[in-house]
């Protein structure tokens, strides 16, 4: 994959020229539900309602040396508002959304670029459901035009699954005239739910009217996964700037409370092989707060770029997989499961 720059002025190509590996933010949504966002509200409801906590989480991330940080729009389409009866308020949750990250951004001591979150409609597409390839479109031109309005650098698809929905929330990023990333949850066997291997992701990419500055994964099952899939899509184009945003461990239910166990030590490595096995933008999703990232800032820093890892030392510095691959990095490499799904 050749990343190609939608946007007049690429200020990621610039800033990964500059410092070579940078680092996006953590979890946006399980940190949100610690700051008090209740079990099925809706985080982007926040961006109006309780504009502090979402610039103070945005802040931490800034403070532990992110140089990008995502938007609080991740269910910003029409068809996941909907639920919240907020459909008719996409453009102004999405504004906003980019207007307090920008608010942040901008007052940093060190550059820090917005990326505007867009993650899949929740629908399926034709012919396994309802939803339309233009229709699709729509939503996605919709969220991100409001996103723009609010001042993101570029744009963020993410936890895709269905390569028909990367396809048009690409064709949306494209209209928009902004850079953009994607990336996908490879959570089903080493796949994603709809079968989309990792090491096919540069194909993907490539077939794209406009090209994607940057592919990847993010959520998942856990950070040692998640390195396995990275080293299929380097394999698969050793060009590509490839994003790793894995969740910090397996989840755990600890009372009332589901808690991520990954640790501050444990995220340094994954960032370390993440560098090493080929990805260029490192964070982390789901459970990965402010204090896992500043390790992961320290670990970056100071990371001296190794051999390509093997999955052996994968699971002997980060954990244990909960899915085995093959080894073969082709376009659809062979997962089996192994053992429970922990959490």
């Amino acid at each position: 994959m050749s990343a190609t720059a939608t946007g007049a002025d690429d200020e990621l190509a610039h800033l990964l020229a500059l410092k070579g590996v940078l680092l996006a933010d953590g979890a946006a949504g399980t940190n949100l539900f610690g700051m008090g966002l209740a079990a099925g509200e809706a985080p982007e409801l926040w961006n109006e309602s309780s504009p502090d906590k979402v610039r103070d989480l945005h802040r931490g991330f800034v403070e532990a040396g992110a140089d990008i940080i995502l938007t609080n729009s991740f269910g910003g389409t029409r068809q996941r508002l909907k639920l919240h009866n907020a459909q008719d308020r996409v453009f102004d949750l999405n504004r906003r959304a980019g207007e307090l990250a920008r608010e942040i951004a901008d007052g940093a001591d060190h550059k820090v670029l917005v990326a505007g979150s867009v993650g899949p409609t929740g629908e399926l597409m034709v012919p396994l459901g309802a939803l339309t390839h233009d229709v699709a479109v729509e939503a996605f031109i919709e969220q991100m035009e409001g996103l723009k309005a609010g001042g993101v650098d570029l744009l963020w698809i993410e936890t895709m699954s269905s390569p028909d929905e990367i396809r048009a929330a690409a064709e949306a990023a494209g209209k928009t005239g902004l850079p953009y990333v994607f990336t996908a949850s490879f959570d089903t066997a080493g796949k994603t739910m709809m079968g989309l291997a990792p090491g096919a992701l540069p194909a993907l990419a490539n077939e794209l009217e406009v090209k994607p500055d940057g592919i990847g994964a993010n959520c998942g099952v856990g950070a040692s996964d998640l390195l396995a899939s990275i080293l299929d899509m380097s394999a698969a184009d050793p060009d590509a700037v490839i994003v790793a945003k894995a969740n910090c461990g397996m989840p755990e239910i600890r009372g009332d409370q589901v808690v991520y166990n990954g640790t501050p030590q444990t995220m340094s490595e994954y960032a370390c092989l993440a560098i090493d096995a080929g990805a260029r933008i490192i964070g982390g999703c789901c459970g990965t707060t402010c204090e896992h990232l500043k390790a992961m800032r320290t670990a970056i820093d100071h990371h001296v770029k190794g051999p390509r890892p093997g999955l052996e030392a994968i699971e002997t510095r980060v954990g244990p997989m909960i899915n085995t691959t093959s080894g073969q990095n082709d376009e659809a490499p062979r997962r089996e499961r192994r053992g429970r799904r922990r959490g």
